[in-house]
């Protein structure tokens, strides 16, 4: 499975996303340090969820990251994240 699909799945599984797009932008980084050979490192989030509304945008992207936990670093390099609200 690919990494963009797992985020996605995490995202669904553990919050209830009214919008959801997860995009790979790792062919923006080739060859940059943290860029991996076989792409998959670099990703946007841009979602909508009724659990996220009332959380800071610190909060919100906190809560994201600890979704995504053993993947951060490894293999996901970056990964920015838009809340909407």
């Amino acid at each position: 499975m690919k990494i963009q699909e797992i985020i996605e799945q995490r995202l669904r599984q553990q919050l209830t996303p009214k919008y959801l797009n997860v995009i790979d932008e790792s062919y923006k980084h080739v060859g940059h340090p943290g860029a991996r050979a076989e792409g998959e490192s670099h990703f946007a989030i841009e979602i909508e969820a009724e659990e996220l509304k009332s959380l800071s945008r610190v909060e919100a992207h906190k809560k994201i990251y600890a979704l995504l936990d053993n993947l951060m670093n490894n293999p996901i390099h970056a990964l920015a994240i838009k809340v909407i609200k």
